[in-house]
């Protein structure tokens, strides 16, 4: 694949960057607990605005709904400001529009695919979206712990989804027999991605998005005002999956060679990398802002905001993941010599949308998040 053309040293976003909506495909088998996973993300948005888009007519119970009242058969406006869609797959783009207008103030949008989706076809659709205020925000698989045997002789190609996946959340984890047995097995159908015991569907969200503070939402209704004094313990105290997390800041600009080699290995279990990256010499006029969840990657140049700190501030999320060697290895991609390498940003580049996007419209293409090679 030729690299792009482009100086290294450009100004490639002379103006703000355009803020990113998250769309995380929710999928899984019927029975699996999809719809459960959903109401607890909505349940504990913490403040979050949740676009939720359902692709089979009919299929969502959001115990909310009776509070908000339903605006025609298929759209349902929530309290929060979650809008509520059961569409077909052919409305997608429609609906992502929608959503992604700054005007319908959405934080995050979830998929929740058919019991019988392809969910590869709905990942396809939202890497093809020419949206771009839409970055991917991955594929999470929800099985169910309990029925899992049965569940792939019914179905063998769910074997394929958990390939895929970006996050398998192991479901109804209480109810197992085995819950060991299990989750080994899922782990060895997976492809580096993150697998998390659940019960009742409760994954902190944290592990999926960013929640705003419950303040920044003074004077409307949200779903944690409503459950407040109805769910035991309150929001996060019984939540049956954690995750790990590394916070990583450096004063010193990081080598982009050494970076993509940290991101092209980064382990199995490490879902999502997201913060801001100083390349130093390389771009002096940029920051990197930087989006990975799962094998997806993806850098926005911006224009380093008026006396700013230059910081590379980096927050790694992961379930099992070792935090301390991940924060040697970026330790190690520190480099604060004063001249830039020609051609040091060609990696980085690659994944700067709109330079050389993956190619993700050849459906004979297993892999939807190709890698760059080692530099």
């Amino acid at each position: 694949m030729s690299q792009p053309n482009r100086n290294p040293n450009q100004n490639t976003a002379p103006g703000p960057a355009l803020a990113q909506i998250p769309v995380v495909v929710l999928a899984g088998f019927l029975g699996s607990g999809k719809t459960t996973l959903l109401n607890h993300l909505l349940h504990h948005s913490g403040g979050t605005r949740i676009g939720a888009i359902v692709n089979d007519f009919g299929a969502i119970e959001i115990d909310a709904m009776a509070v908000a009242g339903a605006l025609g058969d298929s759209t349902v406006s929530l309290g929060n400001g979650c809008l509520c869609c059961a569409v077909d797959a052919s409305e997608l783009d429609l609906y992502l529009e929608r959503l992604t207008a700054p005007a319908a103030g959405i934080d995050v949008i979830v998929i929740e695919a058919s019991g019988l989706a392809e969910p590869q076809q709905l990942v396809r659709m939202v890497l093809a979206s020419d949206n771009p205020r839409v970055v991917y925000g991955g594929l999470v698989e929800v099985v169910d712990a309990a029925e899992f045997d049965a569940t792939r002789t019914r179905h063998p190609e769910l074997d394929r989804h958990l390939a895929l996946a970006d996050l398998v959340v192991v479901n109804k984890a209480d109810r197992a027999a085995d819950l060991k047995r299990v989750l080994g097995l899922v782990r060895s159908l997976v492809d580096r991605a993150a697998v998390v015991p659940a019960s009742y569907g409760r994954v902190d969200p944290e592990f999926l998005f960013d929640r705003r503070p419950s303040r920044e939402r003074i004077g409307q209704l949200s779903f944690d005002d409503l459950h407040e004094h109805t769910e035991d313990g309150g929001h996060d105290g019984h939540l049956h999956t954690g995750y790990d997390s590394l916070s990583f800041v450096a004063d010193v600009p990081l080598d982009p060679r050494r970076l993509m080699r940290f991101l092209d290995s980064r382990p199995d279990g490490l879902y999502r990398i997201k913060g801001h990256v100083d390349f130093g010499p390389h771009d002096p006029r940029n920051r990197y802002a930087v989006h990975a969840v799962g094998r997806f990657l993806r850098f926005y140049p911006e224009p380093w905001p008026a006396g700013e700190p230059r910081l590379t501030r980096l927050v790694l999320i992961g379930s099992g993941i070792d935090a301390d060697a991940l924060g040697k290895e970026l330790e190690a991609c520190k480099n604060d010599a004063p001249h830039a390498d020609e051609h040091g940003m060609w990696g980085v580049l690659r994944y700067v949308r709109g330079s050389e996007d993956p190619d993700i419209e050849d459906p004979d293409v297993e892999d939807p998040y190709p890698q760059a090679p080692p530099a």
